[in-house]
């Protein structure tokens, strides 16, 4: 055989295997189990079991969150998804003809949601999470499906998106699909407890934990560290790992339960992005999906992360960051970083404060935090902004004295960091004091 020959055969064979590839990750064929025939909005009557059971997959899923405009209708879209990439705005899923899913069937609706497919063939963007979705079980679908044709019809238009070139041309996403869509069902492990199947089963799936908390590569697909942290817009979704540094490991499964019920535990207390997950997902789950959730996250591995040398007291900025804090953290946080369970966060041995960048501590001064109220925690206690109040320098200082003092230790936030936070979040400068 020539080396030209052998070219053409390495070559033909690659065609082949990527053909393969494409056709796999496209395939829809575990969706035919659906019904191709009823619509969304046809007048046949529901199972109610069967809707109920679909509201509670709903929940599960957080399809809420997304898919209904603060203070609007529900479902009928409109909320902007900030991506790195530009705003992509969620789709009505009511069983409005027009404008909504009306006209869609059960088989159309398992396409969209489990492989990112519009009825009209038309790739979605993977801001809504298909590639955890795909591990969505027939049985939850059918009752899903049962639910959403229940919804009351709202005739309303999504916006445009904003994506840039070349991120708006959905083409691309086959390419996307074939690098970071497993087109895989969820399988459990015989080796696992029920719970643990459970459990991994809802954090993999309709809860798409990944979506938040696993490090994305700079075309938006998940890398190989599964649940360890990652950066979003300025924020921090942090490790959920059995870690025992930056991560759950500390944290009894008990402890971890409470905080996804109520937003609130003895140490941390949620708000931003988590805070809406917990409000419109998490505390309306039942007790024993919140244990197998527990049960499996304090079961991952995690980034394996070392313990740094803490900062010495006798540094300039721990000094200076010690007299920021009893000027101005003390009275909520407390004389050693206790907090209050369930109102104020306690810093002390706290991994979320221990977080790479610390950007979320950096947001939470310069913009204030509310955190979320739930039926099990309704106080809701929120946190002043201290942008008109503390320079770049003082914010920087006192950070890194928390994020250095009573079991913590973590790197030095920087003056710049903070500048950059304030520019970027469009928080105010700090007031000019005269004397």
């Amino acid at each position: 055989m020539t080396k030209a020959t052998k070219r053409a055969a390495l070559a033909c064979a690659v065609a082949a295997a990527l053909g393969l590839a494409l056709y796999f990750n496209g395939s829809t064929a575990a969706d035919e189990v659906a019904d191709n025939q009823v619509t969304a909005a046809a007048t046949l009557a529901a199972d109610p079991a069967a809707v109920a059971r679909g509201a509670y997959v709903s929940i599960q899923g957080d399809c809420a969150a997304c898919h209904t405009v603060p203070g609007g209708r529900a479902f009928a879209g409109g909320y902007g998804l900030q991506t790195p990439f530009g705003v992509i705005y969620s789709t009505n899923i009511t069983p409005d003809i027009k404008t909504g899913i009306g006209n869609w069937t059960e088989r159309d609706f398992f396409r969209a949601v489990r492989h990112g497919r519009h009825k009209n063939g038309q790739l979605l963007y993977p801001a809504m999470p298909y590639n955890a979705y795909v591990k969505i079980s027939d049985a939850d679908m059918h009752d899903l499906w049962a639910y959403m044709r229940t919804l009351q019809p709202v005739e309303q238009s999504p916006s445009h998106n904003t994506l840039g070139f070349p991120y708006n041309i959905r083409h691309a996403l086959w390419g996307w699909n074939l690098l970071f869509f497993d087109n895989a069902p969820f399988v459990t492990q015989p080796a696992q407890s029920a719970a643990w199947n459970r459990g991994r089963y809802l954090v993999d799936g309709p809860g798409h934990c990944a979506a938040c908390h696993t490090p994305k590569n700079f075309l938006g697909g998940d890398t190989g560290r599964y649940l360890q942290g990652a950066e979003l817009l300025g924020s921090y979704a942090p490790e959920i790992t059995a870690d025992p540094y930056r991560g759950l490991g500390s944290w009894s499964r008990e402890q971890l339960q409470t905080y996804l019920r109520t937003g609130a535990n003895h140490q941390a207390i949620a708000s931003g992005a988590m805070g809406e997950a917990i409000e419109f997902s998490t505390q309306h789950l039942n007790d024993q999906d919140l244990a197998a959730i527990a049960e499996y996250l304090k079961s991952v591995p995690g980034s394996n992360s070392i313990k740094p040398q803490a900062m010495a007291t006798t540094e300039p900025v721990m000094r200076r960051g010690a007299q920021v804090y009893e000027q101005n953290c003390m009275a909520c946080h407390n004389v050693a970083g206790e907090g209050i369970a369930g109102m104020v966060t306690g810093f002390a041995d706290n991994p979320g404060i221990r977080t790479p960048s610390g950007s979320n501590l950096v947001a939470a001064i310069l913009k204030g935090s509310k955190a979320v109220t739930t039926s099990g925690n309704v106080t809701g206690a929120g946190m002043p902004s201290f942008d008109w109040k503390l320079g770049d320098a003082d914010i920087a200082a006192v950070l890194t004295y928390v994020r250095n003092s009573w079991g913590n230790a973590a790197s030095q936030i920087t003056p710049e960091q903070v500048a950059t936070a304030r520019r970027t979040l469009d928080a105010k400068p700090q007031m000019l004091r005269h004397f």
